[in-house]
């Protein structure tokens, strides 16, 4: 583990490199360009707004269209990271069968790139914070930590996907259907509290679910997150982690001879 995290380190400039790559590369042809990365998350905002707050009238929620922003955009990087992920090994081509490559650096290109989106839309959300009225809170403070735990996570599983994509392809689209049961699963939409009792345990031990509500916590409602909840995240992280690096490590021998 020691070893795969130093290579990291060691090819960081190659790193960020492809990272601006792959940002220019998406939009490329497109004359909006990086612009994207504001106007798709604010069109998902507006559908979900005009959904759930004018004609479900959802109205548990004071400032709900903020609410449903602080949960949307992290959930956009998430479930970015983890389709760019998947198929971040198997679309490494000639980089991994015609040379000395180290495929794992593909899994962490995606991850930062959608973090990289993520990052650029954040600006997006404090003008509407700041518009509103909402605000902003101490615990923003609190907010770099959170995406790094999160990054890590989102390595872990990118890594241990993107192993088993390069073999069985099936898990590419696996991972898009789970990722549209998630979302509903996770208090995107709504908050934590409606969720009735006989189901908080599924939030309770659903990594994203939490993550979600600890966004919430520090960029809407100003408080600080359940020390329970960044205690577990952490130890998520950190599992999710070992169990990517030693899957990759298993099988990278045969990446070049499946690809």
């Amino acid at each position: 583990m020691i070893s795969h995290l130093t290579e990291l380190w060691k090819y960081r400039a190659l790193v960020a490199a492809l990272v601006e790559r792959h940002l220019h590369a998406r939009y490329r042809g497109s004359m909006l360009g990086l612009i994207w990365s504001f106007l798709n998350p604010l069109c998902l905002m507006a559908v979900y707004t005009l959904v759930f707050k004018y004609y479900i009238r959802f109205t548990e929620v004071e400032n709900y269209t903020i609410f449903l922003f602080c949960g949307l955009l992290q959930w956009l990087h998430v479930s970015s990271a983890m389709l760019e992920g998947s198929t971040s090994i198997s679309s490494g081509g000639s980089l991994i069968t015609k040379s000395l490559f180290p495929a794992h650096l593909l899994s962490a290109v995606s991850v930062l790139t959608s973090l990289v989106h993520f990052l650029l839309s954040l600006p997006l959300l404090f003008i509407f914070m700041f518009a509103s009225g909402v605000g902003f809170h101490w615990t923003l403070l609190l907010l770099p930590l959170l995406m790094i735990v999160q990054t890590v996570f989102l390595y872990g599983l990118a890594l241990f996907l993107g192993t088993f994509n390069v073999a069985y392809r099936d898990v590419q689209h696996l991972v898009g259907n789970a990722l549209t049961l998630l979302f509903f699963l996770c208090p995107v939409l709504y908050p934590a509290s409606s969720v009735p009792p006989a189901f908080q345990p599924f939030l309770a031990f659903n990594p994203f679910a939490v993550f979600t509500a600890c966004y919430q916590d520090v960029l809407y409602y100003g408080t600080w997150p359940d020390v329970i909840d960044l205690v577990q995240l952490t130890a998520w992280s950190g599992i999710t982690l070992i169990i990517g690096i030693s899957t990759y490590s298993a099988h990278r021998e045969g990446f070049a001879e499946a690809l």
